[in-house]
């Protein structure tokens, strides 16, 4: 079993920078594939990047240039370093985890472990 605890939301103004944390527990972060998700209100949660085992990376369109995955193996934890930030990049970000190698795991079926969120908000 792997559980995950985001941490670093909160309010910044557009233009600014966040960055989230992701850690893990119960087993190696190099075994694991990671993502970040978010959710923004009356939305579905969407696929924001991954990163897989070996650090390798990909991101949806909208955040490409933006935002960074970066990992730390010795922590466990999953970084998501957010640039630029738009007021549309408001939402809650969930931290996803699969031990199942997905040549692109950008679905939310492709992950087992979820962190219980946290909110971003930027204004405008």
């Amino acid at each position: 079993q792997v559980q995950l605890v985001e941490s670093g939301g909160g309010l910044v103004q557009a233009g600014g920078s966040l960055r989230l944390s992701c850690a893990a527990s119960g087993r190696t972060l190099s075994t694991l594939l990671m993502a970040w998700f978010r959710q923004a209100p009356g939305k579905e949660r969407e696929f924001v990047g991954r990163s897989s085992r070996s650090g390798g990376t990909y991101y949806v369109d909208s955040v490409k240039g933006r935002f960074t995955i970066s990992r730390d193996n010795a922590k466990n934890t999953v970084y998501l370093q957010m640039n630029s930030l738009k007021p549309e990049d408001t939402a809650v970000y969930y931290c996803a985890a699969t031990g199942t190698t997905w040549y692109m795991g950008t679905r939310t079926d492709d992950y087992d472990y979820w962190g219980q969120g946290t909110q971003v908000t930027v204004s405008s």
